[in-house]
């Protein structure tokens, strides 16, 4: 089969597209002849070997999983012995451990769904990183009607969930983006829209009862001048330095938390195929929109990384198989 191999860290010059061994099917899993992927930031910060903290997951001198790869949607070509769930013809979608940007992958089958007919291979691709992390993300923090929310990087992949997904609960959206980016995230509901080239929301008068931080890109101190008394602030966000990454950020979350009145979170994002179900379902109905800036064929990934690495990008990047 053909697949994105890279067997050293660096730029998406490591990337190859080339022939690979096609996965064995263990008891409990599904292999899934791959329709289509999207890229995260996770698969990124692989690629890279950046931060360095990641090494120690990912393999200290190179990589220990060759494949790059978490999101996949595509048919069930075969089921392993304990799976009854699924069976082969079966179309799903889930997340991988890597090894997702390929023709096959074998992946176990309680992270995986069923894709609804009315929704895409590439829609439901975009769904199990991102659209996981956003739905996740407001029940950490408690999002009910009538609420105020901040999301800080609304126009990202993420963030383009984020803002749609409060907005069905009846929530009032203030979305941060770049100037480019504006039109994009009030066209998919934002009741405002901030500009962080104009203008600092740390800094205004509005006071919010969530913040979902997927930036970081403002100190913590500065986030809480402006979350509502009681508010909750939820942090999760990639950045950081070279080394820790953001880890020096989250330790001074959960450390912080227990002695202000405000509460400050961090999300640990699990993987859920009811979420993914629930999400799906939402796509099916109209509820929710993917939003896919660009899509490419799997043998153009470095080239779809190489655009994510110089673009903040507008919603997902989606692969073709």
């Amino acid at each position: 089969m053909k697949a994105i191999v890279y067997e050293r860290y660096g730029s998406a010059d490591v990337l190859r597209y080339t022939d690979a061994e096609k996965p064995a099917v263990g008891d409990d899993e599904v292999l899934v002849r791959v329709r289509a992927a999207s890229i995260n930031h996770g698969d990124r910060a692989a690629m890279h070997g950046s931060p360095a903290v990641l090494r120690l997951a990912f393999g200290l001198r190179r990589p220990k999983a060759t494949v790059l790869g978490r999101d996949i949607a595509g048919k069930v070509e075969a089921v392993g012995t304990k799976v009854t769930r699924f069976q082969v013809g079966d179309e799903v979608f889930g997340e991988m451990s890597q090894r997702g940007f390929a023709e096959y992958a074998a992946a176990p089958h309680a992270h995986l769904a069923t894709k609804p007919a009315g929704v895409t291979y590439a829609q439901a691709a975009t769904l199990p990183v991102a659209a996981t992390t956003a739905l996740q993300a407001l029940r950490l923090g408690a999002v009910e009607p009538g609420m105020t929310v901040l999301v800080n990087g609304a126009s990202g992949g993420v963030g383009t969930f984020t803002v749609q997904l409060a907005k069905t609960l009846g929530a009032k959206v203030t979305g941060v983006c770049s100037t480019r980016n504006a039109d994009l995230v009030r066209s998919i509901g934002a009741d405002r829209v901030i500009d962080y080239t104009r203008e600092n929301v740390t800094r205004g008068a509005d006071r919010f009862d969530v913040i979902i931080d997927l930036a970081g890109n403002h100190r913590l101190s500065e986030f809480r001048r402006v979350l509502a008394p009681k508010g909750v602030y939820v942090s999760s966000s990639g950045t950081g330095g070279a080394v820790l990454g953001p880890l020096p950020r989250l330790i001074a979350v959960v450390t912080t938390s227990p002695f202000l009145s405000r509460r400050l979170r961090v999300l640990a994002v699990k993987r859920s195929a009811e979420d993914l179900t629930h999400l799906a379902g939402l796509v099916a109905a109209g509820a929710l929109t993917p939003v896919i800036e660009r899509t490419y064929p799997l043998s153009e990934t470095a080239d779809a990384i190489r655009f994510l690495d110089a673009e903040h990008a507008r919603g997902k990047i989606v692969l073709t198989v």
